[in-house]
């Protein structure tokens, strides 16, 4: 079994950058996807960023040039480099983890506001 941890969420000010880390532990494949996906009130979850054990990177339309997903394997760890924050990036982001199991993270609150 995989768990995920995701740490990183907060206020910030539009333009404004923020960091979220997402940790797997457990029983992690030698191939899977890690992906950040979001979810604000009233809408559907989207996918935002996603990146395979292979180092391939994927994004969503609404974030490409401003969003950076990464990965450290060495600590299992996928990180989501957020930069020029808009009030339309407000939501509760969510860790995914795609191998022999999918599972979600608890998830964190990203607040875009001045």
């Amino acid at each position: 079994q995989v768990q995920l941890v995701e740490s990183g969420g907060g206020l910030v000010q539009p333009g404004g950058s923020l960091r979220l880390s997402c940790v797997a532990s457990g029983s992690i494949s030698r191939t899977y996807v890690m992906s950040w996906y979001r979810q604000a009130p009233g809408k559907q979850r989207e996918l935002v960023a996603g990146i395979t054990s292979y180092g391939s990177t994927d994004y969503g339309n609404s974030v490409k040039g401003r969003f950076t997903i990464s990965r450290d394997s060495a600590k299992n760890t996928v990180y989501l480099q957020m930069n020029s924050l808009r009030p339309e990036d407000t939501a509760v982001y969510y860790c995914n983890y795609v191998g022999s199991s999918t599972v979600w993270g608890q998830g964190t609150q990203v607040t875009v506001s001045s």
